[in-house]
This record gives C-alpha cells, structure tokens and sequence, in this order.
C-alpha cells in the first residue's frame, strides 16, 4: 500500500543517455546512491515523515547527524559538512502567491544525489526538470554538485522576477505628490516595507549559504560553480538596499511636501486673518448699543468707516508684499 511519503515523494534517475523520471517507492528507490555514474534527485514535500527520513538515512548508510538536523523544522540557513555528505538547510520566500509566506528547504548533498525535502506543496524547479529531460546545455554531463548550483539560481532568479514584479516601487515624483497622508496611504508604505525587508532577509540567507559552500572541501563536490550565484545575489541585495533607502527618501519627500502644502494654506489664513481683525474691530466698536457714540449721528459716517476699513485693509496688503509674504 501507497504510504502518505511515497505520494509526496518523487525521483529523478539520470545520466549522459538516459533519465527516468517516476512516484517514488520505498521499495524499489530507497537506495540514492546507485554505484554507477547516474544522478539521483529524490524531492520530497513535507517534514513530518521523520520515520520515513529514517528509514532513509538508516538505509543509505548516511551520517546519523541527519536525524537531528531535520528534526529541527525552524533552522533557518545552515551550511554543514559531514563525513561524505552535505547538508543545506534554507529558509526561503515562496514565490508562487502575493502572499510571499516562507518556507524551510533542506537538501542533502552527496557526489551522486541530492534529496530535496521541502515543507509546503509548491515547485519552483520545473525549468531544471525540462532541461534534464531534453538534454540541454550540461545539466547530465555533470554532478549533484551542478544540480545544486541550478536549484539555487534557480531561486535567486524567481526571487528577482518577483521583486521586480510586485515590490519594486514606481518612482514619479507625480505619484507622491498627488497622493494624501491617509491611514490607507500609511498602510501600504508600511506593508511596501514589509515585503521588501522580507525578501532582503530571504535574500541575505540566500547569500550566507552560498558564500559557505564556496568553502566546502568535501571530496566529489566542486564549489567553483558558486561565485556565480555570489555575484548574483549580491546584485539583488544590492539593488534591495538601494530601493529600501530610495523609498525612505520617497516617504520623507511625500511628507516635506505634506508639510509644505499646510504651511501654505496656514499662510493664507493667517494672511486673511490679519486683514479682517482689525475691520472686525471696527465693526465691533460701532456696532456696540451705546447711546453717546459721536460718530453715530454723521451724516457721512457710515462712508468714513468703510473709507478708513478699506485703507486698513491696502495697508496690509502693502505690508505683507513688502514682506514677501504673498
């Protein structure tokens, strides 16, 4: 019967002149390593299978260690060395959905074979894949340590096509200054950031596990194929720097325009409001109910009054271009 591992697992078999690509059985592809000079890559999805993993492990004479290593589901990134494997553990962003949720990678890494155990359903290799089963470029005249190579620029590579599909930020001038301070606004800068500093974290890690295996000594495995991918992901945390501080010079711009706008409108109303307290003044005084107020009984004091406002008010307005405040 068909166990829940077998069902998530499958198995690449290849070599210069052949491939065979099928569902994985226990029975019959347990062994990895198959003493020819064939390539085994075993992809299994899913963590919780530990007694699978050591049945695995047991069956292929592998380094115990491993037992423990993939015990611990929330490792991050680590590059580790044992006795004639390696073992890469990788958080990366899945970049399949908007939503960006990560995900835990391992790999273990011999001369002949790689097994990929990944923790959510999801591919990110199908371009290899094809590649392996054309026969293009060298893919099949290489080792596992070439397929690793590909695996991993094949992440750096969704990760670029993703941030420059969905983070990367417009950068008009019109755009800002057209757009309000509102609590949306806000919530978008704040979630632009976010995502950003995500696929920066994923990216540095990225970066950390190759500059390990350009170290590794491991007899079978060739690290020269990893200055690439160094070159490579140093250009896209690079260029994530360069957007994190030109969308915080964004959002300093937006908000020193902001600030501008409402000194400008607190300008004229204080402009207006200079004007008009003092013929307010005016009004009020003349419009008190006293009955022994001179002016009251001119024959042209109502003229006078709105004479001596409109001169108040020229006055001002000299002052204020004087002033350069208009």
């Amino acid at each position: 019967m068909e166990t829940e591992f077998e069902k998530n697992t499958w198995v690449i078999n290849y070599s210069l002149d052949n491939y065979d690509n099928r569902q994985f059985s226990l029975q019959d592809d347990i062994i990895l390593s198959k003493g020819d000079k064939s390539i085994t890559w075993v992809n299994t999805y899913g963590l919780e299978y530990m007694d699978e993993f050591r049945k695995m492990v047991l069956e292929n004479n592998l380094d115990d260690f491993l037992l423990r290593l993939l015990l611990n589901q929330k490792m991050g990134n680590k590059v580790i060395e044992l006795e004639e494997q390696l073992f890469v553990a990788a958080r990366i962003v899945k970049t399949e959905h908007d939503s960006l949720e990560s995900e835990q990678i391992f790999f273990v890494v011999a001369k002949d074979f790689i097994w990929c155990i990944q923790e959510k359903r999801g591919d990110h290799f199908d371009w290899i894949r094809q590649r392996i089963f054309e026969n293009k470029g060298i893919i099949r005249k290489k080792r596992a340590d070439y397929l690793l190579f590909f695996i991993l620029e094949t992440l750096i590579t969704n990760y670029k096509d993703k941030y420059e599909e969905s983070i990367l930020m417009d950068n008009t001038l019109d755009v800002i200054m057209k757009r309000e301070p509102t609590p949306q606004f806000m919530f978008d800068v704040e979630q632009k950031k976010s995502m950003i500093n995500e696929f920066k974290k994923a990216s540095i890690g990225l970066r950390d596990i190759i500059i390990k295996l350009e170290r590794v000594e491991m007899k079978g495995f060739h690290n020269k194929y990893f200055s690439e991918l160094r070159e490579q992901i140093n250009g896209l945390t690079n260029d994530i720097d360069s957007d994190i501080h030109e969308l915080e010079s964004q959002i300093n711009l937006f908000f020193s325009i902001q600030g501008h706008r409402l000194n400008e409108v607190m300008k004229t109303l204080t402009i207006f409001s200079v004007i008009f307290i003092p013929l307010t003044f005016l009004a009020g005084i003349y419009g008190m109910n006293f009955e022994n107020i001179p002016e009251l009984r001119w024959p042209n004091g109502y003229f006078i009054l709105l004479g001596l406002m409109l001169v108040v008010t020229i006055v001002s307005i000299i002052i204020f271009k004087r002033k350069k405040w208009f």
